[in-house]
């Protein structure tokens, strides 16, 4: 029979073979690195700074959730405390109080019986979405609707890549706004940009601190 040797290896010999293993610890990890490495994040929508003001909407909320799928991000967004059966038009903004800035139409969402909503959404929805028009600019562009006040331009201007964090939800309608004690401001945020206003934002987040710049691609 063979005898079994035990050997006690010192602490600081295991700490070696650990440390070999692992690799060498690597450099450190700026706030703003650490800020954009996650591969999910959920975060809440509030009530609009037009809302506040006119003392609308009161309990209107959304939670966000955004997850990460390598060449895509899917979003999903849960309504509650909004008028019933009423339609609702969702943006990524450049800043989350009017002017806005920049804003892209993700799609729309539709509160049931209750005043609750469910949107999914599929595109780019992390630190590198962006919107950018090669300069000199002044390429013509598509009109397709000619109302006023707020008529399709027909050139675009030049801008380098303009980063977009922030989320936006618009009434549909003026009229849907007034009738939940709203005012009945028409603004350009639907297919036919004669929206109603802005329901709720991401201004629970500075313009620097935004939500979307959370995500990794």
């Amino acid at each position: 029979m063979k005898k079994v040797s035990v050997v006690f290896l010192g602490l600081g010999f295991l700490l070696a073979l650990i440390g070999m293993s692992l690799g060498e610890p690597g450099p450190a990890v700026s706030e703003e690195e650490a800020a954009v490495a996650s591969p999910s994040f959920n975060f809440r929508m509030v009530r609009s700074t037009g809302a506040v003001a006119a003392n609308c909407l009161q309990g209107a909320r959304a939670d966000v959730s955004v997850v990460s799928r390598g060449p895509v991000e899917v979003m999903t967004v849960d309504l509650e405390g909004l008028p019933p059966n009423t339609d609702f038009d969702f943006f990524v903004l450049q800043i989350p109080n009017a002017p806005f800035g920049m804003a892209w139409y993700q799609g729309d969402i539709e509160t049931n019986r209750l005043g609750e909503g469910h949107g999914r959404f599929v595109g780019r929805f992390n630190v590198e979405t962006f919107v950018v028009a090669q300069p000199p600019g002044g390429q013509a562009a598509p009109v397709v609707h000619h109302q006023l006040p707020f008529p399709d331009a027909s050139m675009n201007p030049a801008t380098e890549p303009i980063h977009m964090y922030h989320l936006g939800l618009w009434f549909n309608s003026p009229q849907d706004a007034m009738a939940a004690g709203c005012p009945d401001t028409v603004t350009r945020f639907n297919g036919e940009h004669n929206a109603g206003i802005q329901a709720l934002s991401t201004r629970n987040f500075s313009d620097s601190q935004v939500p979307l710049r959370h995500l990794r691609p």
